[in-house]
């Protein structure tokens, strides 16, 4: 059994150099050199106490606060009882290095890479030559903490990740009120620079899990990490498969329950969404309302998702494959309506359902692309009226409709999306062996699919755990909620030595 895995090195750093791009020395003149044709830049010259020595204060308008910056660096920085007597850069910066200025976040820079980067990120820096202090003063400006939007529960939390990372974390720590939260962060992307957080719970995680995590973070060479798929292809095990190897989540209280089984989380600046990792086939059929349930209810709907895998994967095959090479398998007043059905339709069954499979793929793109009450309409039409239209001008049959149609809605019930994107391309692979093959191809097809789950690997685990029997716990949590009573134990094969998660 081959398979590619992507090489990363073997030293773990966490907290990696800057990029050497500016081996300038830090200077007011070299920081307006590199800064050159940026409008946004803003820079004023002040005498530290109103009469003292010079002092070079910049920023970048837009991405740091104006009034916090008015009020924890140039107010004080320019306050004769603070500044009184400072008359070199010197004892600047002595007063400045024994807590001058109000900033709550303030540190001290020697080189010019941490200088450039700091800027950028939104502080406000004092520019002295070759050193200079940083204090975070960025702006407040960004989207607001919102419920969810795909994620939807109704007895969970009602927020949402946003595009900042501090105000993410602080949503994690929230829930997690404890020091053996621990947060690792990384920079990444050579012209973006993101900052991205590694979060684990110490004794809780497996150690190795962040110590990988970190290093294929290390790892990237990219220009910038805006989207999701460049983070994710640039992690995983095996990028070219279609079914998710990470698992991402838009709320808190999810991103939290997954550090407490034991995974290592993900957070990066400008991305709404968490991830987190190991990723196994059975967490995708789990959402976080089945938490909220009580456990049969939620082991009946976990079961429905389950039925709807086998559906939405299997039932357009099968009837290809029994419709065109085994309609002995059908009862006889089934196999009657469908020869019914067909006599006045022009097309093979395959390419019938081929078509529909198709149509279905359009419309669900034309009502994702296009405004709300817009793509509302357009499905109703394409489902409702060119549908019907369809059958009454005979152009395909009704049966393969419903048969469409159910493979479909069956695939909507997946809680990831990109679980469900991948199911919806094996389908047309099955449909497709169905139709050369008949059952056999069925057969080989769903032989094949297992056999590329079976062999794929979330960070050195099986991402058929536990189905696939190894330590990864018991297979009946995958299918079914236990209850609370006997769900005393994390998943050993993610865990760092707290195996007990209830008395």
């Amino acid at each position: 059994m081959l398979k590619k895995k992507q090489n990363y090195p073997q030293d773990v750093d966490y907290h990696p150099a800057p990029d050497p791009a500016y081996p300038l020395p830090i200077s007011p003149a070299n920081t307006e050199k590199l800064f050159d044709g940026c409008q946004d830049f803003e820079n004023r010259r002040v005498h530290a106490g109103g009469t003292g020595a010079e002092v070079y204060v910049c920023w970048l308008d837009g991405v740091v606060s104006g009034s916090d910056t008015a009020d924890q660096v140039l107010r004080p920085l320019t306050d004769p009882a603070r500044f009184a007597g400072a008359n070199t850069p010197e004892q600047v910066i002595n007063i400045l290095s024994a807590g001058g200025v109000y900033g709550p976040s303030m540190k001290r820079v020697d080189a010019m890479d941490e200088l450039i980067d700091a800027i950028a990120y939104g502080h406000c820096a004092l520019v002295f030559d070759g050193t200079a202090f940083v204090f975070q003063v960025k702006t407040d400006q960004h989207r607001s903490v919102q419920e969810p939007t795909v994620e939807k529960t109704i007895k969970g939390g009602k927020d949402a990740f946003v595009e900042v990372l501090r105000v993410n974390t602080g949503l994690v720590r929230s829930r997690l009120h404890t020091p053996k939260l621990k947060l690792a962060q990384v920079t990444i992307g050579r012209k973006s620079r993101s900052l991205a957080a590694v979060l684990w719970l110490d004794g809780v995680a497996d150690p190795d899990l962040p110590r990988q995590m970190l290093r294929r973070l290390k790892a990237m060479d990219t220009d910038g990490v805006i989207l999701p798929d460049t983070l994710e292809s640039a992690v995983v095990d095996r990028p070219r498969s279609p079914f998710p190897q990470l698992i991402h989540t838009e709320r808190p209280d999810k991103f939290a329950q997954l550090l407490l089984e034991g995974r290592v989380g993900l957070i990066v600046e400008g991305i709404p969404v968490g991830f987190a990792a190991p990723a196994f086939f059975g967490e995708f059929m789990k959402t976080t309302e089945d938490a909220s349930q009580h456990f049969w209810a939620a082991s009946f709907i976990r079961l429905l998702r389950w039925a709807s895998v086998v559906l939405t994967l299997l039932l357009p095959a099968f009837y290809v494959a029994v419709a065109t090479y085994h309609p002995e398998m059908l009862p006889t007043k089934l196999l009657l309506s469908v020869i019914e059905s067909k006599q006045s339709v022009p097309f093979s069954t395959s390419v019938e359902i081929l078509g529909l499979l198709l149509a279905f793929e359009l419309l669900q793109e034309a009502g994702l692309r296009l405004p709300n009450p817009v793509g509302q309409t357009v499905s109703i039409i394409g489902a409702l009226i060119v549908g019907q239209s369809a059958v009454e001008a005979k152009v395909v049959s009704p049966i393969a409709v419903i048969v469409v149609a159910l493979a479909g809605i069956a695939g909507y019930t997946m809680p990831s999306q990109d679980m469900g994107t991948a199911l919806r391309i094996s389908r047309f692979a099955l449909v497709l062996a169905s139709t050369a093959f008949g059952m056999y191809g069925i057969i080989m097809g769903s032989v094949f699919l297992l056999w590329h789950l079976c062999s794929l690997e979330s960070f050195g685990r099986a991402y058929m755990t536990p189905l696939t029997g190894g330590r990864g716990g018991d297979t009946g949590g995958v299918f079914t909620r236990r209850p609370p009573w006997r769900d005393k134990y994390r998943d050993p094969i993610i865990n760092g030595g707290d195996v007990r998660r209830r008395k």
